[in-house]
């Protein structure tokens, strides 16, 4: 009798005790985030596009959240070595992978097998676009406009012959889609990264590649290359008088990006959160003024929105690779 009513009398308050533990437990468990240093994987080496744009950020985001923000670069395999590795990062949002579009976006339209499954990360953001240009060699090519370049190639089927940073790449899509809605034959060419490719370009070996406008303007300001068309839909303020190729080519639309996602199963909130602060960074002056420099854009936008964004390019590039049959090796 007297112990059931002890336990009677002890119940509620053990509950609430427990209760209270559990809820402690969880938050140490869950913690704020974040609350240990974050890391950023590049899977492209250093120095590059891909590279710069979340180092631009990282400064602003570790004055926010109080913890070092850390920029890692883990290269290979087109970048399928550093998304592998975020991939299988604990959902924490510690880890987070800010890529080029193909291993987010166009890889699983091109591999028969990849280690991890580019649909499954949590879109975070994206941090920004960097239009890509047609440029010619003008010692090798002598149009002056995108249509006059257009009735050249149509008179000479497979004579023309294009570069780009490597099967698969931005670059190599964006001029198979040019060749799809001009109906124009132009034999690619891959290299092995943008430096040997805008080389050979230079020196003759090649007729033209789409590259991105920070690469290339000031080849054609030097009066080596000669831009024709912008990938943007609309005409740029830097190169007012090129056309945008839709304005020849309606629908066609290339730009490099650069986006973040977090590993599969991450918390929403936590990809929102990320996805704010690193929107709010992306609007400070200096960054934007930066970001000008290197001819980017900064874009920012919720999660829902980068979800939407890369579902679009994923379907638009993976329609170009089969279409064009676009094999890696």
């Amino acid at each position: 009798m007297h112990q059931r009513v002890a336990r009677a009398a002890i119940g509620p308050v053990a509950l609430v005790l427990l209760a209270l533990l559990m809820a402690t437990g969880s938050a140490v468990a869950q913690g704020t985030f974040p609350n240990r240093p974050v890391r950023i994987v590049v899977p492209f080496p250093a120095g590059g596009s891909a590279d710069a744009m979340p180092r631009l950020i990282s400064a602003k985001l570790t004055e926010k959240w109080g913890q070092p923000v850390v920029v890692e670069n883990r290269v290979g395999a087109a970048g399928n070595i550093g998304a592998e590795f975020v991939a299988k990062a604990d959902p924490d949002g510690h880890t987070l992978l800010a890529s080029a579009p193909g291993p987010i976006a166009i890889h699983q339209h091109l591999y028969a097998k990849l280690a991890f499954d580019p649909d499954a990360f949590v879109p975070v953001t994206i941090l920004s676009v960097v239009p890509n240009v047609l440029v010619v060699n003008p010692a090798k090519v002598a149009a002056n406009s995108l249509v006059e370049f257009i009735a050249h190639a149509k008179a000479n089927p497979d004579k023309l012959n294009y570069a780009s940073q490597g099967s698969g790449g931005t670059a190599h899509l964006s001029a198979e889609l040019f060749k799809s809605l001009a109906g124009v034959q132009v034999v690619h060419v891959p290299y092995k990264g943008a430096a040997p490719a805008v080389a050979d370009l230079l020196a003759g070996q090649v007729d033209l590649m789409f590259e991105n406008i920070a690469s290339a303007l000031p080849h054609v300001r030097g009066g080596r290359m000669k831009m024709l068309g912008v990938g943007t839909p609309k005409r740029l303020d830097v190169v007012p008088d090129v056309p945008a190729i839709a304005e020849v080519l309606p629908g066609y639309a290339a730009v490099a990006w650069f986006g973040v996602v977090a590993p599969p199963k991450t918390p929403a909130a936590i990809a929102t959160k990320i996805a704010a602060d690193m929107s709010e960074a992306l609007k400070d002056p200096a960054i934007v003024k930066r970001m000008a420099d290197l001819s980017a854009t900064p874009v920012g936008g919720s999660t829902d929105e980068t979800a939407r964004f890369i579902r679009d390019e994923s379907a638009k590039w993976g329609k170009v690779v089969r279409e064009a049959k676009v094999k890696v090796d």
